[in-house]
């Protein structure tokens, strides 16, 4: 290189220099400690700021005081020293979002943790904090999402842009019910998110395991603040998946987020709120516990046709102690959210899986979010599942019943017996309207109680070949279903007619006993 093309380059570089000053506020860290930092010098910080720390470590402003800022450090507190110098960034909390995110593990601030690529430096980036959409902004929740759980979808319709709350002890198939629910989702267009709070490690790999042999993970990203991160990261991560979650529902499209579990949410907010000196109240849960979920819940919702009609919808799951309701969180959560499903430890306990309770679950969208069709076949069933638990209390004392109780018992059974599902096998809905029709047209009464779930399966076996044309004309999800009701009924009676020839012949109690066949044991 000669002098001239030296000369060329020093211009070119001095003309791109900005010499315009530069506001750069700095801080120094008076104290650190479990998670928490104390600032003093950032006088103009906002609430909600992402810092920077001397390390590289990132922190969130939360505590604006007179003399110093709390600050949640969101890693490792052992890289912050005191002392150290912290700048503002002058900006929230971003994340990752867009396609690039699905099939991928992230931690509660976005960074992938699966040991794949890392994210494009194109992919977008949204703040994880961001106001709901308001009310000129919404649309009737009318457009139902199948979860493939038939007690659910007949009893407690779902909607697109609803959120329904999954409460219940622990090990009553809470997390289960959200597992079919992602599964069911496969070539319906959701995306869907789960978000897993305070869990192991273990547990998140294996459900990453269930959800990759199934083929889910194409359309699914977990979002993983585990045990082991600071509670200021399982505080965050709730609101990266949603902001996820978000940019699907803004562009057009439908986006499904599972909060697994908001006890543990609310645990982490209350141990970083307690570390900034916050004023506890009731359980030692700060004031503002309940703006905490309600703000993020509130997120969820069906956008106007102007808007594009995205949707996105919520399943939070909440954690009771021995059924109590009415303990603080769950009191929140209920009022924040369009509905529940009540998981009882009893039920679950006697075998009926799922192991919702159909008195206490409910859904505020009602059916205006539920299948035509299934709305159809299942209208009687809550009222007939009703009277059956009433009536089965009340005949454990009464040994001689008349006929009409004792059928409305047998229907009653064989009801509870076709709503029983097994562990990640979501139904398609031709299969739960024709097994809904079956168990509320009375037609299962005509087997036993225990070939209840052969016949099901011989109905699953018949939709998928000599009844396919009438699965496939019940999966269209007619606007109008009530002219294929005869053709449903009557392909039911003539399978019903079918199983019983097919069934064994149980000897006659009454007769002599030489007429008996004889076991081939003796």
């Amino acid at each position: 290189m000669n002098a001239d093309d030296i000369g060329a380059i020093l211009k070119q570089q001095l003309a791109s220099v900005s010499t315009q000053p530069q506001d750069d506020e700095i801080g120094h860290v008076l104290s650190v400690g479990d998670g928490v930092a104390r600032v003093t010098g950032l006088t103009a910080v906002m609430a909600g700021e992402e810092v920077i720390f001397k390390s590289g470590t990132r922190g969130l402003a939360l505590n604006l005081e007179e003399e110093f800022v709390g600050v949640a450090i969101l890693g490792s507190d052992a890289d912050v020293e005191e002392d150290d110098e912290v700048r503002r960034t002058k900006n929230t909390i971003q994340v990752p979002c867009g396609e690039a995110l699905l099939g991928r593990i992230v931690d509660g601030l976005g960074n992938p943790i699966d040991g794949g690529e890392p994210f494009p430096d194109s992919v977008t980036m949204r703040p994880a904090e961001a106001p709901a959409p308001g009310i000129i902004q919404r649309a009737n929740v009318k457009e139902p999402l199948m979860t493939g759980i038939v007690m659910i979808d007949s009893l407690t319709a779902i909607g697109r842009g609803q959120r329904q709350l999954i409460i219940g002890d622990r090990k009553t198939g809470k997390t289960t019910i959200a597992i079919d629910t992602i599964l069911n989702q496969a070539d319906k267009d959701v995306y869907c998110f789960y978000v897993a709070i305070g869990q192991k490690r273990s547990t998140i790999a294996q459900l990453h395991e269930t959800l990759k042999q199934r083929g889910a993970m194409k359309y699914t990203t977990i979002i993983a603040a585990t045990a082991s991160d600071p509670a200021p990261v399982q505080y965050l991560a709730p609101f990266t998946a949603t902001a996820m979650a978000e940019h699907f529902r803004d562009n057009k499209k439908h986006a499904l987020i599972i909060y697994d579990d908001l006890t543990k949410h609310a645990q982490a907010y209350r141990q970083l709120s307690l570390l900034l000196r916050r004023p506890p109240g009731r359980d030692a849960f700060p004031g503002d516990n309940f703006y905490l979920h309600s703000r993020l819940l509130e997120r969820s919702a069906k956008l106007s046709e102007e808007l594009g009609s995205g949707s996105l919808t919520a399943l939070p799951i909440v954690e009771t102690q021995a059924s109590d309701i009415s303990a603080y969180i769950p009191t929140n959560v209920i009022s924040i959210t369009d509905g529940q499903l009540f998981l009882e430890s009893s039920t679950f306990n006697a075998g009926q899986r799922p192991a919702i309770n159909p008195g206490t679950s409910v859904s505020r969208v009602g059916g205006d979010a539920q299948s035509k069709l299934i709305k159809m076949v299942s209208s009687s069933l809550r009222i007939d599942l009703a009277q059956y638990r009433e009536l089965a209390s009340f005949s454990q004392f009464v040994s001689d019943l008349d006929p009409a109780t004792s059928a409305r018992l047998e229907q009653g059974r064989r009801a509870m017996t076709a709503l029983k599902q097994g562990v990640h096998a979501p139904m398609p809905l031709a299969n739960q309207a024709m097994l809904l029709l079956a168990a509320t047209s009375g037609l299962l009464t005509q087997i036993p109680n225990d070939a209840v779930k052969p016949f099901q399966k011989a109905l699953d076996d018949a939709l998928g070949t000599t009844l396919k044309p009438l699965a496939d004309e019940l999966n269209t999800s007619p606007a109008d279903p009530k002219p294929l009701k005869d053709k449903m009924l009557a392909a039911l009676q003539t399978l019903v007619d079918d199983f019983k020839t097919a069934l064994p012949q149980k000897p006659d109690e009454h007769a002599p006993a030489g007429a008996r066949p004889k076991s081939p044991n003796l």
